[in-house]
């Protein structure tokens, strides 16, 4: 089959011929439709995520048709669309997996990084942490919610939902989300780049109460904000923005350091906290809520064979 394979860190991927994959056990095989670009994979790309599996396929928001069941797996049929998440593989017998916090797992895989992701025309994936995909999105809108919206979902979750929600870096995670916060009745401030228009109007467009740049301080407090920049910086700016008791998520699997923050910014109970990865249960109630609230999804298409780290910078702004 046709791949994009990262040979090294810091070097270009290359397109080229390997061997098609086989399904072990609990693994489905997968005719991939699509597979969404994430920021992820740059940083995989260039280093900032080190020790990735050699000769890796990236690419963690797959799309695919099952075509080849491996041993014992029996959750899909042959020709069912299912979708492959960032969270590929864990142990099921640690603390954290035993108590549904298998996002926490120390052993744990992940797809397009320790595992070969969908960068392909094939791709296998362990059925315990694939999707089925709602009919209602075509393979290209589906992509982007197996991590955007995953991701965001679980960050949405995190921020308890405040009335007032902030969102700092306007892009894949963040056009989902706001569509969502939106439909349960929250007031959305985007934060995007200064001089960023483009990003400031597509906010607007979702239903943005009020958009600025990350400098400014919004007309009123936050309940919540949602960092999807992976900008250390923002955390102090997001914390300013915010009242008492609010929290503050950072949505990244990477960001910059987080600078000095005084302590009258995190005082009044205030809390700050990361994400890290997604469970299960997480997609099974985010597939339930975008199966019954269709999210409006906006895309580029490529061709595999344009999967290069300079259409990747383009894109993604690295």
């Amino acid at each position: 089959m046709k791949a994009m394979l990262l040979k090294k860190q810091g070097q270009p991927l290359v397109y080229k011929d390997v061997p098609d994959p086989l399904p072990k056990e609990n693994q489905v095989l997968l005719r991939v439709l699509s597979c969404g670009v994430c920021r992820t994979d740059l940083h995989i790309i260039d280093g900032d995520l080190k020790s990735p599996k050699k000769s890796l396929i990236p690419g963690h928001e797959i799309v695919g048709e099952v075509i080849g069941l491996g041993v014992n797996a029996n959750q899909f049929s042959i020709g069912d669309r299912v979708g492959v998440p960032w969270l590929g593989w864990t142990c099921g017998e640690c603390y954290y997996c035993q108590t549904d916090r298998e996002n926490l797992c120390d052993k744990a895989l992940f797809t397009g990084y320790q595992l070969d992701g969908g960068f392909a025309e094939m791709a296998v994936a362990d059925e315990r942490y694939c999707f089925l995909m709602d009919s209602h999105y075509s393979d290209i809108e589906a992509a982007p919610l197996l991590c955007a919206g995953l991701i965001g979902y679980r960050a949405l979750m995190l921020s308890d939902d405040g009335e007032r929600l902030g969102i700092y870096g306007f892009g894949a995670a963040a056009h989902i989300i706001a569509q969502i916060a939106t439909h349960d009745g929250s007031e959305v401030y985007a934060f995007t780049q200064e001089g960023d228009i483009q990003a400031q109007d597509f906010a607007r467009q979702l239903g943005a109460l009020w958009v600025g740049s990350s400098k400014d301080m919004p007309p009123q407090l936050l309940d919540a904000a949602i960092i999807f920049a992976p900008v250390g910086a923002l955390v102090p700016l997001a914390l300013k923005a915010t009242s008492k008791g609010a929290t503050v998520v950072c949505a990244g699997i990477h960001m910059s350091d987080i600078p000095s923050i005084p302590y009258s910014l995190l005082w009044g109970e205030r809390t700050l906290r990361s994400v890290a990865n997604l469970t299960h249960a997480d997609g099974l109630a985010f597939m339930a809520l975008v199966s019954n609230f269709p999210i409006k999804i906006s895309s580029v298409v490529y061709p595999l064979s344009q999967l290069t780290r300079r259409y990747l910078i383009l894109e993604l702004g690295g």
